[in-house]
C-alpha cells in the first residue's frame, strides 16, 4: 500500500484566510499544501466582491480597537493592488449629541491622525465627502473584491500545492505530526503542521481532536439595487462608502443613466440558508434609508437587480480565533473572522506564520502585537483551566458564554 503523501505545512481552507496565510508562508520560503473541498478558491463567503475595510473607531473594547488598527494597516499593505480606496463615512448615532471637538479628541486618544480619521460636522462632511451628516470620515477606508484577492494569493507558485475537491473530515495525531482523513475515513495525507482556516467547518475538525469551539453561523445578505436617474434617491446616492447600521458602497452610474447601489447586510444568527430572502432585501431597503438619513425615502424605488448571500462564522466574544492550538501541538486556527475577513485574514497571516516558524516575539512586537493582543485572539481563551493543564484527558470545554452582535433579524 502506498503511504499518503507528507507535507511539512498543510492549510485546510482556500478562502481569504487560508489563501492569505499560505501566501505569507510562501513569501517566507516555505512549501505549502492547500486543501479545499471545492474545485477552486473562494467558493464560500470569500466569493464576496463587495467587502469594506476600515479601522474600528467606535466606543467599546480597547483590544478590538487596537487589533483593528494593526489589522487595517496590514490589509492596506498586503492588498494594495486590489485596494479600492474611496473612503468610508461613519455617521453619528441619531440619538446622541455630536460634539466634533470631543470626538476629535477621542480619535487622537486612539492614535488616529487626520489622514486616517476626521470628526466632521454635517456642513463640513458635505464638502469633504458629500455626506450631509455629522460623523467620522475615514479617508483611507476601502472596498475589496475578496474573490480576486484570494485567487491572487493562490496563484501558481513553485512551492504551492493545491488539492481541490478534497474534503477533510478528521485529524489524528501521529508521531511525526498529523494525519488527515476524508469522510470515507481514508487517509489523505500527513502533515508536520496543520493550519485550519475553514470557517464553520473548523468546529467539526476541532471536535475530531476532542476540542470544542464556540462557533456560530451568521447569515448575511447584500442587496444590489437599481435606482432610476429621475428619482429623489438618485440625487442622494453616496460617492463614498457609508458604515453605520449596515453599510453601502459608492453608487455606480451605469451607461443608461441609472445607478447600481449595493447595500447590506442583513444579520441572521444561526442561519445557513444561502437562498435569497425577500425579507432581507426589505430589511436592507430600510437600512438604506438610515444610512442616508432619508426617513421619507420611498423604498419601492430601490429595485433589486442582484444579491450576495454568505454565511459568516463568529465566536462568542466577537473576536476572531487566531493562533496555535497549544493543547494540540502542530495545529493552528484562523476562524471566526465574522464580517471583518479583510482585516483579520491579513493579521492572521502575520501572526500564524510567526508561530508556525517559531519567530522570536520581538518580531511580533515590531508588527504591533503585544502579548495581551496575542492572548486575546488565542484559541486557549475558551478552554477550561483543568483541561488546559492536562489536555490528554479529553475534550476541552469552553468557559465563554456567547455574546453575539445584536441586530434585528431579517427573516
Amino acid at each position: 500500500m502506498t503511504s499518503p503523501q507528507h507535507h511539512d505545512i498543510v492549510v485546510i481552507g482556500a478562502g481569504i484566510a487560508g489563501a492569505t496565510i499560505a501566501n505569507e508562508l510562501l513569501e517566507r520560503g516555505q512549501a505549502v499544501c492547500v486543501v479545499d473541498a471545492a474545485s477552486l478558491p473562494a467558493s464560500a463567503c470569500s466569493r464576496h466582491a463587495y467587502a469594506i475595510a476600515h479601522p474600528h473607531v467606535g466606543r467599546g473594547a480597547p483590544r478590538l480597537l487596537r487589533l483593528t488598527r494593526i489589522a487595517f494597516l496590514m490589509a492596506e499593505a498586503r492588498w494594495s493592488k486590489v485596494w479600492n480606496q474611496h473612503g468610508i463615512f461613519q455617521p453619528s448615532k441619531k440619538d446622541k449629541l455630536f460634539n466634533r471637538n470631543e470626538v476629535a479628541g477621542y480619535l487622537q486618544s486612539l492614535n488616529l491622525d487626520e489622514g486616517t480619521a476626521q470628526a466632521l460636522y454635517a456642513e463640513e462632511a458635505i464638502q469633504v465627502c458629500g455626506i450631509q451628516q455629522d460623523g467620522i470620515w475615514l479617508p483611507r477606508g476601502a472596498s475589496l473584491n475578496l474573490s480576486a484577492a484570494t485567487n491572487d494569493a493562490l496563484k501558481t507558485h513553485p512551492r504551492l500545492t493545491c488539492c481541490w475537491n478534497t474534503s477533510v473530515a478528521r485529524l489524528e495525531k501521529t508521531s511525526a505530526g498529523w494525519k488527515l482523513f476524508n469522510h470515507q475515513d481514508e487517509s489523505i495525507m500527513t502533515a508536520g503542521k496543520v493550519i485550519i482556516a475553514a470557517a464553520l467547518e473548523t468546529k467539526q475538525l476541532a471536535a475530531s481532536m476532542d476540542v470544542r469551539l464556540p462557533l456560530r453561523p451568521v447569515r448575511g445578505q447584500l442587496s444590489i439595487f437599481a435606482v432610476a436617474e429621475n428619482t429623489a434617491w438618485a440625487s442622494l446616492l453616496p460617492k463614498t462608502a457609508i458604515s453605520g447600521d449596515g453599510y453601502c458602497l459608492p453608487a455606480k452610474r451605469l451607461p443608461d443613466g441609472s445607478y447600481q447601489w449595493i447595500v447590506g447586510s442583513s444579520f441572521d444568527e444561526g442561519e445557513f440558508d444561502l437562498q435569497d430572502w425577500d425579507l432581507s432585501d426589505n430589511f436592507n431597503r430600510e437600512q438604506a434609508k438610515g444610512l442616508l438619513d432619508y426617513a421619507r425615502g420611498d423604498v419601492s424605488l430601490l429595485h433589486k437587480s442582484g444579491s450576495f448571500v454568505g454565511v459568516r462564522c463568529v465566536a462568542g466574544d466577537r473576536l476572531p480565533i487566531i493562533g496555535a492550538l497549544t493543547q494540540r501541538p502542530g495545529i493552528f486556527l484562523a476562524t471566526a473572522l465574522g464580517s471583518r475577513g479583510v482585516l483579520w485574514s491579513a493579521l492572521a497571516a502575520k501572526l500564524i506564520t510567526a508561530q508556525v516558524l517559531g519567530d522570536d516575539f520581538a518580531l511580533l512586537a515590531r508588527l504591533g502585537f503585544a502579548a495581551d493582543l496575542v492572548a486575546a485572539l488565542a484559541p486557549a481563551r475558551f478552554f477550561a483551566g483543568a483541561l488546559a493543564a492536562a489536555p490528554a484527558l479529553g475534550a476541552l470545554a469552553s468557559n465563554s458564554k456567547p455574546i453575539l452582535p445584536s441586530a434585528p433579524k431579517a427573516r
